[in-house]
């Protein structure tokens, strides 16, 4: 016995059936590039997080539920067509018995699932067949699709897809071959139904990931959109407010966190700003207002040694004047440069060497110590600056003499040079406020002095830009001035 593929065939058509034509005439058509059509994807193309998060999800979810549904599908079909085929292979089995022992009637009964039968000799004449292909000649090959042969069963009248088994047999007149139309409508109404359960049920999941994801990413989102606008409402002039943190230890709270320190370094750099243009034009009102006076008194007086003392008074002042702009303009730079702090290796013994050097006519003598030879990454100029600042204050506030020794720490490596006056200590509650900008303990010797309160303030901020610090210190020689340096190499 010779059996041939099962094959399949639908009423006046040529194939497999109606859910494989379904299947394979699903066609994606890519976009075109038209500009017209790119315009107008980016038009509609979602712009907000939540927008783009919401359709990244249902756009997942999709893809998940459309390769699950075909899995499916793919396995329920595949699953009735075997059980069908497995029916049709039983019928054809029993019909190839009756005809091998010469039992065929001219009329079959069909058996359950079985659409008709029909036995053909191998004249074409039809041997037996069941009754509703009753006065029909036999089938014949009307093509071949995928490789399988199909019939056309028009006068069934069946409107389902069928599964065709053809063998061929042996029998006592001669072979015959049998054909067996096996029914797949329990097939395909079963796909139906699934392919409408799978639907409904993907759709439904789709609109509730949809609204899940909208709902709970515009919760999530909500403290960011607070933020911006507290942001975006704060001015220049009220640097005090703050956005509103949210509770919890996650990315928005820490978020919060960070936008509130800013404000706060941003209101405290606003308070130092507008503190220090109060404060220089102070300093700067108050000399102008001097040299006006005197310039009008000399213009104006008679006597010509008077005019000549006023003159002289009004070059000190213009001396005063200069030296306080040029301190303006460094303390601006210094501001300007920020944590930027110089690579350039010196010898800073050398430079200290030097700058003492040329004290020498100073009030009271600079007595120098300095052990080995240290080196520190720095700025010389600056560096330089933020010693003769320090010898300034100490030679303005000296009894007898100033000190300066420079030392390596032992512990550290750190440089240590110390600036040290003989003259009155500074309380311990000031010794931090010295170092604010135009702060002057004594406002009007400092200003018979020439001091404009912002030596101290500008070695500071140069120590600070060097990574080191200056603190104030009393020790058995007077008050020091010391100031710590990271050092880059000792010798």
């Amino acid at each position: 016995m010779a059996e041939a593929h099962p094959i399949a065939s639908k009423p006046g058509a040529l194939g497999f059936g109606r859910a494989a034509r379904r299947r394979a005439g699903v066609l994606l058509r890519p976009l075109t590039g038209h500009p017209r059509t790119a315009a107008l994807i980016r038009r509609l193309a979602p712009r907000s997080v939540r927008a783009r998060t919401t359709l990244a999800a249902c756009v997942s979810v999709a893809v998940v539920m459309l390769a699950a549904s075909a899995v499916v599908q793919t396995l329920l079909r595949v699953n009735l067509e075997h059980s069908v085929e497995t029916g049709a292979h039983e019928e054809t089995r029993a019909v190839s018995r009756l005809a091998a022992t010469g039992r065929l009637t001219a009329q079959l009964p069909l058996g359950p699932g079985t659409d008709f039968i029909q036995v053909v000799d191998a004249d074409g004449k039809v041997v037996a067949q069941s009754q509703n292909l009753t006065g029909r000649p036999a089938l014949a090959p009307t093509g071949t699709h995928e490789g399988h042969r199909t019939y056309n069963l028009d006068a069934l009248g069946e409107k389902h897809d069928q599964r065709v088994t053809t063998v061929t047999t042996a029998t006592p007149t001669g072979p015959v071959t049998i054909h067996v139309g096996a029914s797949l409508r329990t097939a395909d109404t079963a796909e139906d139904i699934t392919t409408a359960a799978l639907t409904g049920l993907s759709t439904l999941l789709l609109l509730t990931v949809g609204a899940l994801t909208w709902r709970t990413t515009g919760r999530a989102l909500r403290p960011v959109e607070a933020i911006r606008a507290e942001v975006a409402a704060i001015s220049d002039r009220d640097l005090d407010r703050r956005v509103p943190a949210p509770g919890g230890d996650d990315e928005i709270a820490r978020l919060a966190e960070t936008m509130n320190a800013m404000l706060e370094r941003l209101e405290a750099a606003g308070v130092r700003q507008r503190r220090f243009i109060a404060d220089a034009s102070h300093e700067l009102r108050s000399p102008l207002a001097v040299l006006r006076t005197q310039l009008e008194v000399a213009h104006t007086h008679p006597d010509p040694k008077v005019r000549d003392t006023l003159m002289e008074g009004a070059l000190q002042d213009t001396e005063r004047l200069q030296a306080l702009s040029a301190d303006l303009l460094l303390l601006a730079r210094l501001d300007a440069t920020g944590q930027s702090r110089p690579g350039e290796l010196l010898d800073l013994t050398e430079l200290v060497r030097a700058t003492v050097a040329t004290r020498a006519v100073d009030p009271y003598p600079v007595s120098l110590h300095a052990t080995g030879d240290i080196t520190v990454p720095g700025n010389p100029l600056w560096l330089g600056r933020l010693l003769t600042n320090l010898l300034d204050n100490a030679q303005r506030h000296a009894r007898r003499a100033v000190t300066v020794r420079l030392t390596a720490d032992p512990a550290t490596g750190d440089a240590v040079l110390d600036v040290t006056n003989d003259g009155p200590s500074i309380a311990p509650a000031d010794r931090e406020r010295i170092f604010e900008r135009f702060t002057r303990l004594d406002d009007a010797r400092s200003r018979d002095d020439g001091g404009t309160g912002l030596g101290l303030p500008i070695a500071l901020d140069i120590a600070a830009l060097h990574g080191g610090t200056i603190t104030v210190e009393d020790t058995p020689d007077g008050l020091t001035f010391r100031t710590r340096l990271t050092a880059a190499t000792r010798r």
